[in-house]
């Protein structure tokens, strides 16, 4: 009889690992029953689990003793779910085999625990982490990382560790996450780190990927112009270039409320404080339309300007040196001796402050006698950096006291940099410009005239001639300091037009469209365009404005070199005076050197004219064809730099427009006789162009700043006369011409020009003076930009020798056969005939000679007809030719010889000398 319920205990406590069945639990699972040990009724039979979806199952092991076992029907994920509770009962066999009347035992509960296995890797939340810094700091944290675990329990789900992997960086990470700057970041050093970093769970599994870590450093905010270049190339030519195209202020978030920036252009050490044009004062006068009649008192050293020869010079810009030891005659002559009331003294000077000379007086230009006595006539010199300007005029009527000395002080005169002065006389008023500014003199002292004496005066530069009050003349008084373009000139200067041309600047700051500069920008610009100053509220529109400035250079050959730029600004904030400080910049323009032009001269070298001609009233024009052409050599880069590309690249001359500003035409050899020849030229041929002339025996000169073909007309028109044509066989003459004051200079061309007298010798002169005459009237004419030299040099050839001989045969045969026909004839149609012939001279056309010794007489209306034609040749010394117009005899005769001499001949070129 089954009496008794089954007995388990009345809770449970289990565990399972995850992916495994087996359930361990506390206590074990055992059911007991009183009936034991009665068949079936104390056996255990079953354990029932109560709960939905359970994945449990518990199954008897033993029915006698009651053990059983609790286990999983499928595997348990402990990443879905960690625990499960659920309900447990023990059933018996009942009271027979077939199971009836079986009981049951109470309710247990059943709590099971699933442990966990670490099948995963931490994760990382982010692909890249970011961060930016400031240099220079250091960072208890700069950014975190976090990574996570998906198993399911804290052993294995909990990060324990990150770990900086690249290595050798200036970063560390703790087991939170954090990541800070072992040392000061320098944004100079490195812009940006990139690091990597993993992470380990408790159970010290790492992450399978690494993640990456951006630390960008970010330079401490200085307030400043950001994004320009320090160094700006110029090639000529390139008209007007920005300087800074991409710049900006950067104010550091600063409430700016205005800005004032000082762009200076700093040329005071190239030429004379700026590039400007290197022409002759003289020339660059009449080029600005000053009135003729300067004369130039430190010209460049030649041969007919040799008083400057020993100065210390800088031949680019015709800059002078002074060094207190040295000074210049200006030879009798150049300067007139009188100076009337109104007359302009130009120059350009550099000058310091001379310690330990400061009584000492520096003579720029003096005026004094000779010899015997020390009178100054007039000077213009320095004392304690004052301009002083002296004038004593002459004694005359008015025994009186006059202005004598007209003193200027000025700091300009002692701060070593260049300045343009003018000390324009209208006596008794005597006005200095400088830099085109107007002074008045600060002190005007009187003095006596002085007397008037026979001893002749020496006119200086750089130094004052002290002819008397010594035992021997000598120099005194010596100027410290650079002198340029020293001129003297009659007459005023007339406007301030004029002023302003003679100093102009070819390079400046320029501002690229003003149209488009923003509201609100201020500027202003100085007289020479060195320094340009800017004003605007508004940031933006500032950087907008200065991107537009830019630097430009007229010259077509400036100087090379550098041109340093200086930027300085003021940044003003809403009730503060300053607020922050702005750097200057200090940049510089590279000018480059431009391609050297080659100036070539080419025309007709050699020519030959009647003597009538050079003693008629026009005379002969000496250059009729004279071609100026300037011509530059290019390297012509290829596409493709290969190897051999680079060593084949071309070479291309390029024909170049550009000024001239001065030609001469000089004579080779004695110098022209004033009595008996000249050069000529109208001066109506140089109205309308910036060119003067000047004349002398040794040649003519024309000079100013005008173009190739300007030049090529006058010299075209330039005549050269003779009237002494017996006392002159041949003149030669050389042309050369400059740009820049001789900076590019030309060939040499010379030109050779034959007077040809008439003979009245014998037949034999006659003939050999008609074979050598084409040679003189021959032109031979080159390509352009080439000089040929042919015609300088030839040999006489045997074909000339063998010329000679036969014409000397052939004229005897003719001599011979023409006295035995005149013997035979009269001559009175021939004398009235040869008469006629007599007046002509023979032109410059080819001649043709053909001469007939063999010739047969058969027919004798024939005969009579051609002896009377040979009478003729005979009598008459000039005849230029002789025909045969018998056909019929030419045909015959194969014994006929011809000497033909004709314009156009490869070989004429032999001179008469040669000959």
């Amino acid at each position: 009889v089954n009496k008794h319920k089954p007995w388990i205990e009345t809770s449970y406590h289990g565990i399972i690992t995850e992916n495994n069945d087996t359930v361990i639990l506390d206590p074990p699972l055992v059911a007991l029953d009183k009936d034991a040990p009665v068949p079936f009724a104390g056996e255990i039979c079953a354990f029932k689990i109560h709960g939905q979806e359970t994945p449990f199952e518990a199954v008897v092991l033993n029915k006698t003793s009651g053990e059983g076992r609790l286990r999983a029907k499928s595997p348990i994920d402990c990443e879905l779910q960690k625990e499960y509770t659920f309900i447990i009962q023990a059933y018996d066999c009942g009271s027979g085999p077939g199971g009836t009347n079986w009981k049951k035992s109470h309710k247990a509960v059943v709590h099971i625990q699933v442990k966990d296995v670490n099948e995963f890797s931490p994760a990382f939340k982010e692909s890249v982490y970011k961060a930016t810094v400031t240099e220079g700091k250091i960072y208890d944290s700069i950014l975190q990382v976090e990574a996570i675990d998906e198993d399911c329990s804290p052993q294995y789900s909990q990060i324990c560790n990150y770990e900086i992997v690249t290595a050798d960086v200036p970063f560390a990470i703790d087991r939170n996450g954090n990541i800070r700057n072992t040392e000061k970041l320098s944004y100079d050093k490195q812009h940006q780190y990139e690091i990597m970093v993993t992470a380990f769970d408790c159970g010290q599994k790492h992450a399978t990927e690494d993640v990456l870590v951006r630390v960008n450093v970010k330079p401490v905010c200085k307030p400043g112009w950001q994004d320009w270049n320090k160094r700006i190339e110029y090639r000529p030519g390139s008209g007007s270039i920005p300087l800074f195209p991409s710049i900006h202020l950067e104010t550091c978030d600063g409430p700016v409320s205005s800005i004032h920036t000082t762009i200076e252009l700093q040329t005071n050490y190239i030429g004379k404080g700026c590039d400007r044009e290197t022409y002759s004062e003289k020339s660059l006068q009449k080029l600005c339309g000053a009135s003729s009649g300067a004369i130039d008192l430190l010209p460049s050293p030649s041969t007919t300007t040799n008083w400057t020869a020993g100065l210390l010079m800088d031949s680019n810009d015709i800059i002078f040196k002074f060094d207190g030891k040295q000074g210049a005659k200006i030879p009798d002559g150049i300067v007139p001796k009188n100076l009337t009331d109104q007359f302009t003294i130009t120059l350009w000077m550099k000058h310091g402050p001379s310690p330990g000379l400061r009584a000492e007086k520096e003579t720029i230009l003096c005026n004094s006698d000779k010899t015997e006595m020390n009178r100054h006539h007039y000077a213009l010199y320095v004392h304690n950096c004052r301009l002083v300007f002296l004038l004593r005029k002459d004694f005359d009527q008015a025994d009186t006291f006059r202005p004598a000395e007209f003193h200027w002080k000025l700091d300009q005169i002692c701060d070593k940099e260049w300045h343009y002065y003018i000390v324009n006389v209208e006596f008794p008023v005597v006005t200095l410009y400088m830099d085109g500014t107007t002074y008045e003199p600060y002190l005007v002292t009187n003095d006596w005239p002085i007397h008037p004496s026979h001893i002749a005066m020496q006119l200086t530069v750089g130094a004052c001639w002290q002819g008397g009050e010594v035992t021997k003349p000598r120099f005194a008084q010596y100027f410290h300091g650079s002198l340029a373009s020293l001129t003297i000139r009659p007459g005023k200067i007339e406007s301030q037009k004029v002023i302003s041309c003679l100093q102009a600047c070819k390079e400046g700051l320029d501002i690229n469209s003003l149209e488009s500069l923003g509201q609100g920008i201020k500027y202003h610009f100085n007289p020479s365009q060195s320094v340009l100053v800017m004003e605007g509220d508004d940031i933006e529109n500032i950087n907008q404005a200065l991107r537009k400035v830019s630097y430009i250079n007229s010259r077509q050959f400036p100087t090379a070199g550098v041109r340093r730029l200086k930027v300085s600004s003021k940044v003003q904030c809403f009730g503060e005076d300053v607020c922050i400080s702005i750097p200057d910049i200090d940049a510089y323009v590279m000018v480059f050197q431009a391609n050297e032009p080659k100036i070539t001269i080419t025309g007709m070298d050699h020519f030959a004219r009647p003597a009538a001609q050079f003693e008629s009233e026009r005379g002969v024009i000496l250059l009729p064809d004279i071609r100026i052409v300037s011509t530059v050599t290019k390297m012509e880069h290829p596409v493709d730099l290969r190897e051999h590309d680079r060593a084949n690249k071309q070479v291309v001359v390029e024909e170049m427009l550009h000024n001239l500003d001065f030609c001469d035409v000089l004579v080779i050899g004695a110098e022209l006789d004033p009595e008996q020849e000249c050069l000529e030229l109208d001066h109506g041929e140089l109205q309308g162009k910036h060119l003067d002339a000047t004349n002398s025996t040794a040649g003519y000169s024309i000079y100013g700043v005008d173009s190739m073909f300007s030049y090529e007309q006058v010299l075209r028109k330039l005549r050269y006369r003779n009237w002494g044509t017996l006392a002159t066989a041949d003149r030669k003459f050389r042309v050369k011409c400059s740009e820049l004051n001789g900076r590019y200079t030309s060939n040499e061309f010379n030109l050779e020009v034959n007077i040809l007298h008439s003979s009245n010798s014998n037949f034999m002169d006659h003939v050999n003076h008609m074979i050598v005459q084409p040679q003189f009237l021959q032109s031979v004419q080159h390509p352009e930009g080439s000089v040929s030299a042919v015609h300088n040099s030839v040999v006489p050839s045997v074909a000339t020798i063998v010329i000679i001989i036969c014409v000397s045969i052939l004229v005897f045969v003719i001599t011979l056969g023409v006295y035995r026909i005149r013997t035979a004839h009269q001559h009175g149609a021939a004398e009235h005939e040869a008469a006629k012939e007599n007046e002509m001279d023979w032109d410059d056309s080819a001649l043709t000679i053909t001469v007939n010794p063999m010739e047969k007489y058969e027919k004798p209306h024939q005969a009579e007809e051609e002896s009377e034609e040979e009478d003729i040749d005979d009598e008459e010394e000039d005849t230029t030719s002789a025909e045969s117009d018998d056909s019929e005899e030419e045909e015959e005769d194969e014994e006929e010889e011809e000497v033909i001499v004709q314009k156009g001949d490869k070989q004429n070129a032999t001179r008469q000398e040669q000959l």
